[in-house]
């Protein structure tokens, strides 16, 4: 729940349970048959997974949000654009937020771009860990975080891929810590969301929140490590474009 609004916008879909393709279809749709403007969605998931790290930051770790550190880790595409949308709501809400970007901004297009340009506007920290010595530059303070949030690797993501060198030296690292909680962002970024197969280098959550609806591989028994407690998010696709995709 968004503190101060009322409204749980992260359980209002319940039961239903996505493919990648399906998940596509239903953004595709949203955006051309109901006129949602793609930077929209994104905005909605941001501000909804914002209010579930929220809850967490005051519930699991028992902090005031002004007083929590943050780590988003930030890849190119739509994950790493919701990543950038997170870091600058927390960041309103007064945590102390630090991006890592693991995709070079410079490579960001679309929506992703829009809103690391706004976080960048805004005056929020944004590191570079493109390579070994960037990471071992940004890692160190990563234990004295209280959430990491992993905005990497998202649907796209396939079982058959290899998770690239730099991306699975960080997976590796956030693995290796135990303090933080450690937040997917729609997919624990190196499992595949249609096998729940996990990959050569796997984030393994405490918390996975995911959009619209579950995906079909987490209910594979090969998924449980690495998803933690789910949390559904809304971001505001319309029930109709709903009905159809999954009528079809």
């Amino acid at each position: 729940m968004l503190p101060g609004s009322g409204y749980d916008l992260c359980t209002m879909i319940d039961g239903l349970v996505l493919t990648r393709d399906q998940a596509r279809s239903l953004d595709r749709l949203a955006t051309e048959k109901y006129l949602i403007p793609s930077l929209l969605l994104m905005e909605n998931a941001g501000i909804n997974a914002t209010a579930a790290i929220l809850d967490l930051i005051e519930n699991d770790c028992q902090v005031e949000p002004e007083l929590s550190r943050v780590v988003v880790l930030c890849g190119g595409g739509n994950n790493g654009g919701d990543g950038y949308v997170i870091a600058r709501h927390l960041h309103n809400w007064g945590a102390i937020v630090t991006v890592v970007a693991t995709t070079d901004p410079a490579d960001l297009t679309g929506d992703a771009q829009v809103n690391h340009q706004i976080c960048t506007a805004m005056g929020v920290m944004i590191l570079p860990a493109l390579n070994g010595s960037q990471l071992d530059d940004v890692a160190g303070d990563w234990a004295d975080a209280h959430v990491i949030v992993d905005a990497m690797l998202g649907t796209g993501f396939s079982g058959k891929a290899v998770v690239r060198p730099g991306v699975s030296e960080v997976i590796h690292r956030v693995n290796a810590m135990r303090d933080p909680f450690v937040v997917a962002i729609d997919v624990p970024s190196g499992l595949d969301c249609d096998t729940g197969v996990p990959s050569n280098a796997t984030i393994q959550a405490d918390m996975t929140i995911t959009f619209v609806g579950s995906k079909r591989g987490f209910d594979h028994e090969e998924a449980d490590p690495f998803l933690g407690r789910l949390v559904v998010a809304d971001i505001g696709v319309p029930p109709e474009a709903i009905e159809q995709v999954m009528g079809a």
